[in-house]
Formats: C-alpha cells, structure tokens, sequence
C-alpha cells in the first residue's frame, strides 16, 4: 500500500511539474533557438558544458534572452510549437517586450536559485577559537 503511493505521489508531482519555455541566442544574436524543458539551470548548465555539441563554435548559444513558465506540460508542448513557427521577427518581438535589451537572464536565475536554497551553516566560532598566549 505505501509503495502505491510513493509512486502515485511521484507520478502526481511528475505531471504537475512546471516547465519552461526558452530563447537562447549567442553572443552576436545570429541564432535565436527555441526549447522546452523541466529544469531551465540544469538545461542553461548543459548548454555551456557543450558548446558545440548541437552547433559549432561560431554559434555557441550562451545567452539566455527569454523564458515562460507553464504549470502542465500539455499547455508547454501547445506554447512550444507555436513559438517555434514564429518568424524571427516575432521571435525578436516577443523578446524585446520583456528584454529590450537583450540581457543575458541567466545571471538572475543563478542569484534566485542561490537566495532560495539554505545557507550553509556557519561552523561554531568557539571550536575555532585558540588561546593567545605571550
């Protein structure tokens, strides 16, 4: 009976999972590619792992410049394939009505996600402390 449901729970936090919608572009904005995934720090990660896994080095995408979140994945495949039949001028358009500036959004990302984990505990200041003798 416990087994069930760890693996409903599992399966009910697996379809609730959000999901994102992103553009990532390289550094002289030529390439303007569209993903979908569950973990954009973990994805954004990959990306700078492998630079040239997907494309070659003129087109390292490094520069995150927009990102949706969506709560079901049903609506994040629907949201997907119409930005990918965007032209590149709608792309540009979607972008620059959040981005103007086309700031690279993974520094914020990395901020939030180090805000939102716990800090490190502090060791005691005592066991550290030695006398001082002359």
């Amino acid at each position: 009976m416990l087994i069930k449901l760890v693996i409903i729970f599992q399966l009910a936090n697996f379809l609730f999972m959000k999901r994102f919608i992103y553009i990532i572009t390289d550094r002289n904005r030529n390439n303007l590619h569209v993903g979908l995934c569950s973990d954009l720090l973990k994805t954004l990660n990959f990306y700078s792992e492998m630079p040239t896994l997907f494309f070659d080095c003129a087109q390292h995408l490094n520069r995150l410049v927009y990102f949706e979140e969506i709560n079901t994945e049903e609506q994040a495949m629907e949201r997907f394939k119409m930005i990918s039949t965007y032209t590149r001028p709608q792309k540009e358009k979607m972008i620059r009505s959040v981005n103007p500036d086309w700031v690279d959004l993974t520094i914020g990302l990395n901020f939030e996600n180090n805000v939102r984990t716990r800090p490190y505990m502090r060791p005691s200041l005592n066991s550290v402390r030695r006398a001082v003798t002359f």
